[in-house]
């Protein structure tokens, strides 16, 4: 039986608002905090931590409460600061601008689009060494496709029963459907630009 992925206390202001939109989501949604903490098998003391901002949760457990929410993972960033529509067609957000998620184990997310975009989303995925998608080895399963492509640093991607070692200008392609886990099992921060399809 899989265990629940670990969660880490949270020292930033990044994870105070990552807890508050979670928080929003799930309130538009009209779910209780009771019975998401039940879907996601984890107790609603432990979800109302995350909602506060005072646990920061893991790459499985962020991609498990906005797929139950059905929303985007992009639903969990803020805004970028600095947007600029410069006419209806072209909108410019400056690099420093873009929206960034510090998750548990110190992995970084930031949004590597100037605005969302329905079914696309586009990150840069920084894993320090040793970082993994979940601490306790729990595979995620969700809707769409994902598509990866490593620019420093090796990672290693499990999908299903097979395990593909990734270096820098290795690419890779898969079903979100099919169980897959991410870890940096290397001495250096591996960095990859991440798609989420669907």
């Amino acid at each position: 039986m899989a265990h629940a992925p670990q969660d880490v206390p949270d020292e930033s202001r990044d994870g105070d608002d990552i807890g508050a939109r979670i928080r929003t989501l799930r309130r538009a949604k009209g779910t209780s905090l009771r019975a998401l903490a039940g879907e996601l098998g984890i107790s609603p003391s432990a979800l109302s931590q995350i909602e506060r901002g005072t646990m920061r949760p893991s790459v499985t457990r962020l991609i498990q409460i906005v797929s139950l929410l059905n929303a985007p993972l992009s639903a969990v960033f803020e805004p970028g600061r600095a947007t600029h529509a410069l006419d209806d067609d072209v909108v410019v957000t400056r690099g420093g601008d873009m929206p960034m998620l510090e998750l548990g184990q110190g992995v970084r997310y930031r949004r590597l689009l100037p605005e969302s975009v329905p079914g696309l989303e586009i990150y840069e995925c920084t894993y320090p060494p040793g970082a993994e998608s979940t601490q306790d080895g729990e595979f995620l399963r969700h809707g769409g496709h994902e598509m990866g492509s490593v620019l420093s640093g090796r990672l290693l991607i499990e999908v299903g029963d097979d395990t593909h070692e990734l270096g820098p200008g290795d690419a890779i392609k898969f079903p979100s459907s099919r169980p897959h886990r991410i870890a940096n099992t290397g001495a250096v921060p591996a960095v990859a630009v991440w798609v989420n399809l669907g």
